[in-house]
């Protein structure tokens, strides 16, 4: 069985920053280095909102999905397919500290076992607010609940928009990714990968 623990952020990196310096005093070393004076009227408190807004958007690392879903799994006979769609995900590039940003949906065929659904979108957050890839987001996702429940099959796709690309590279602002994690029937069954796909208003070819 997977076991979702992580570090946090600056574990096991010892001697990449002095340990004296708090987040702020880094953060604001930064700013100095992009030719900015940290002391203007406008930047005075940058340090500041940056660092709580960094800790809110990787707080998922400080969040084991085992202990979460302890409470939330239930023994139930139902045996069709559930979906959870159009679940709103933010998270960061690990690439450039950017935003990517869209929508998740989540199927599982249960197998004696359900999350509650509450759940489902929490699993969603508790990944998202880690450095990410897309990929491993989906993957990280779909391993949660099949680890969770055992179920006869976990789908995942992801549809999102990455600022990396957006805002510079590239710079094409109207491409998006999808990825997507098919695990148990989802993979090996067609007609259950196509129903879902429909479910989530996708083409039945889509994802093979």
């Amino acid at each position: 069985m997977f076991r979702f623990k992580y570090k946090r952020i600056g574990q096991g990196c010892a001697g990449s920053f002095r340990e004296t310096e708090t987040m702020q005093e880094l953060l604001k070393e930064i700013l100095v280095k992009l030719g900015e004076n940290p002391e203007r009227e406008g930047l005075r408190d940058t340090p500041a909102r940056m660092e709580g807004a960094y800790q809110f958007l990787t707080s998922g690392y400080g969040v084991d999905i085992e202990e979460l879903l302890h409470t939330s799994v239930f023994h139930e006979k139902h045996d069709e397919m559930i979906v959870v769609k159009d679940v709103d995900l933010y998270s960061l590039c690990e690439h450039h500290l950017l935003p990517f940003f869209g929508k998740c949906h989540v199927a599982y065929i249960p197998d004696g076992k359900i999350i509650g659904l509450s759940k489902i979108p929490r699993i969603i957050e508790v990944f998202s607010r880690r450095l990410q890839v897309q990929e491993r987001l989906t993957n990280d996702i779909s391993l949660a609940v099949a680890n969770s429940i055992q179920p006869k099959g976990v789908a995942v796709v992801i549809e999102a928009f990455h600022l990396c690309m957006a805002m510079r590279g590239v710079q094409k602002q109207n491409a998006y990714a999808i990825t997507s994690s098919m695990i148990g029937l989802f993979r090996h069954d067609e007609r259950t990968r196509s129903e879902f796909l429909s479910l989530i208003g996708r083409d039945r070819s889509a994802l093979r």
